[in-house]
């Protein structure tokens, strides 16, 4: 695998795991109710309460190296 092949197909199996991480431990607004916090005016009621955007950046980035390191090593080691 060339160095551009693998850096293409970290990003694209980064974005892909992305995807698929950042519904885990959403609570909306409307769902978290007057209890947790008011609902932020001007926004909508199933925006994410608390995104936690960098832990699921972290997470994503940890589970796309462990599916890369495997397609790297089946596409080296066939």
């Amino acid at each position: 695998m060339t160095i551009p092949l693998g850096i293409a197909l970290f990003i694209t199996i980064w974005w892909t795991v992305l995807f698929a991480v950042l519904p885990f431990g959403v609570r909306s607004q409307h769902e978290a109710g007057v209890g947790e916090g008011p609902l932020v005016t001007g926004t909508d009621p199933g925006a994410p309460l608390r995104p936690r955007l960098l832990a699921k950046a972290l997470w994503t980035t940890l589970i796309s190296v462990v599916i890369w390191a495997g397609l790297f090593a089946y596409i080296q080691y066939g």
